[in-house]
């Protein structure tokens, strides 16, 4: 099985997770409603948390190649695109059609959790 490029690309949003955070707390905190601060910060919280667990996946796969960790990385990795990034569209532009696709992200990030919880049940 080749490598994998999810480390790297846990790496990558997990900087972009502290930028985004960063902005969200000093360039746009004032600008945005409660509310949308709030979605703001979830995007970024999420986008951290998977960021970290693309890398575990990554590093799960390269001591033991899986089919399963290969399927769960790429469902994390649409997953946190399309939840994160709807939601930070969403709290920066207040373009409410786009939460009807943050729970697509959801579910993706469910089913990646669930083919890891799964692999790790199987290898044992």
């Amino acid at each position: 099985m080749k490598t994998l490029p999810f480390i790297t690309l846990g790496a990558f949003f997990a900087f972009l997770a502290v930028v985004m955070g960063a902005f969200g707390a000093h360039a746009v905190k004032g600008s945005l409603s409660p509310h949308y601060l709030a979605v703001y910060h979830t995007a970024s919280d999420y986008q951290m948390w998977h960021a970290i667990g693309l890398i575990l996946i990554g590093v799960l796969h390269q001591n033991n190649p899986s089919n399963l960790l290969r399927i769960a990385g790429w469902f994390m990795l649409a997953g946190m695109l399309i939840f994160s990034g709807s939601l930070y569209i969403l709290s920066l532009t207040g373009i409410t059609i786009l939460g009807a696709i943050t729970p697509i992200g959801g579910v993706a990030l469910l089913i990646a959790w669930l083919l890891f919880a799964y692999h790790s049940f199987k290898s044992k």
